[in-house]
């Protein structure tokens, strides 16, 4: 499918791209030649291919979910002007 002129222009006033008369010839080929390569790839059969999440063929090593650093919420609130059960206290900003 080759786009026209006329096309290309109405795709760049779209995307707020200003295009002076010297360039459009040029992106005309150019976006004429993505087309024809998407028109391609949608002409490949693809009923028989299954859908997956990952281009490589491998499982995600995960590491365990165990803690792995000891709890200094105590030591980091000592630092905090005002605190309560835990929570940092904040002035109200919203009435």
């Amino acid at each position: 499918m080759s786009l026209t002129k006329q096309q290309v222009q109405h795709v760049a006033t779209l995307a707020r791209l200003k295009l002076e008369d010297s360039e459009v010839a040029d992106v005309v080929g150019k976006l004429s030649r993505i087309v024809d390569f998407v028109d391609q790839l949608q002409a490949a059969d693809t009923d028989d291919v299954v859908p997956m999440a990952h281009p490589l063929n491998m499982s995600q090593r995960l590491r365990a979910d165990e803690v792995s650093e000891p709890n200094q919420r105590d030591i980091a609130q000592r630092n905090a002007s005002s605190t309560a059960k835990g929570y940092y206290l904040v002035p109200k900003v919203l009435e």
